[in-house]
């Protein structure tokens, strides 16, 4: 494999720079580091942002919040910081966690570093120098799948984190929660989704379950392995993890799943090569999670529009910043017609169930 194929970080954007010299201060009373750290950034970073301080032999991931007002609920550094630590020892796919800050001099957030993980994230695209024979994109798919069950099946009390989550309910309170942050958000160039609500509170079945889920399970989320990328060496971003139903992990992880066979809007928005051929389709996922899992699954379509309803509600979120000039990162800028595209996902699943 080329080394081309391996995740690099770019050039800090301007709006999400920060005073490198007292992060670096801090560093060294807590890490053993030495020199004058490059620091670098990474090309995601819808919500929580994420920095690469290179030094002397040493690379470090910094993770913190995005700019401007921030929701009280949301971007919660210690709280990540504390899941990854918990996990570590039963869920071997978690990155080494180093130090966190809550010292707001350093940097005005809070803030913590973890380990780098050396290895290939993948995006839109296939990375430059990758290629997946169709057995391997079916393989790395399949993984995908299996990781995301191994996740499901942490004990929270063998993990110490039974107090992550609110309990039984847990369809109930997203549905509500994400009829409530939509309507937030909502700007005058997106739909209302009140007939997608209005199904959603009509339609929603019991938890199925109450396990650790990740709520954020995509491609770009995860590390592959550079010598085997059919295989998942580390899983990122565990900021939305929480205690939880796992069908609705899933259905959120399926609405960025883009089949090669959808449509050029689909394609658009893509975020993954989930396309790639041999990749499993939708529907294979859910019979495998369900195999794999032991959670009989007769009908998915309710999953399937949360998931939906729930991506446009982040998308939205994230919109808002732009709209009201709370960020002027350009990639924002479109957002509102994924909001579009979704609506109409989301419409097209209702109507597919009946």
């Amino acid at each position: 494999m080329a080394d081309s194929a391996l995740d690099k970080a770019g050039k800090v954007r301007a709006e999400d720079e920060f005073d490198l010299a007292a992060v670096d201060a801090f560093l060294k009373l807590h890490v053993d580091v030495t020199g004058v750290p490059e620091i670098k950034q990474f090309p995601g970073g819808a919500s929580n942002l994420t920095y690469q301080l290179s030094y002397p032999g040493r690379e470090l991931i910094l993770r913190r919040p995005p700019s401007g007002p921030l929701p009280k609920s949301g971007h919660d550094m210690r709280r990540e910081f504390t899941v990854q630590s918990k996990l570590a020892p039963v869920f071997p796919y978690v990155p080494k966690m180093i130090c966190f800050c809550d010292d707001h001099s350093v940097m005005g957030v809070d803030f913590y570093v973890m380990e780098k993980v050396r290895g290939i994230i993948l995006r839109s695209n296939l990375p430059d120098g990758l290629e997946l024979s169709s057995e391997q994109a079916r393989a790395l798919s399949t993984r995908w799948v299996e990781r995301l069950v191994d996740l499901h099946s942490v004990d929270p009390a063998e993990a110490g984190l039974s107090d992550l989550g609110r309990g039984e309910g847990y369809v109930h309170r997203q549905v509500e929660g994400w009829c409530r942050r939509y309507e937030d958000a909502r700007t005058r160039n997106v739909p209302s989704f009140t007939r997608v609500m209005r199904w959603l509170r009509e339609n929603q079945p019991d938890d199925v379950a109450n396990c650790v889920i990740h709520n954020d399970w995509r491609f770009d989320n995860v590390v592959l392995d550079p010598d085997n990328p059919q295989e998942i060496i580390a899983v990122l971003d565990w900021e939305m993890a929480t205690l939880g139903d796992p069908l609705m992990d899933l259905g959120a992880t399926l609405s960025y799943w883009v089949e090669a066979g959808d449509s050029k809007m689909a394609q658009r928005f893509r975020r993954q090569p989930s396309n790639v051929p041999g990749m499993l389709t939708r529907r294979e996922l859910v019979d495998l999670y369900s195999e794999r899992s032991g959670i009989p699954i007769d009908d998915f379509s309710f999953y399937e529009v949360y998931g939906y309803f729930r991506l446009a509600g982040i998308i939205q979120q994230i919109y808002k910043r732009y709209h009201d000039k709370q960020t002027t990162n350009p990639a924002f800028k479109q957002f509102w017609l994924a909001v579009w595209f979704l609506h109409s996902q989301a419409r097209k699943s209702i109507k597919a169930s009946r």
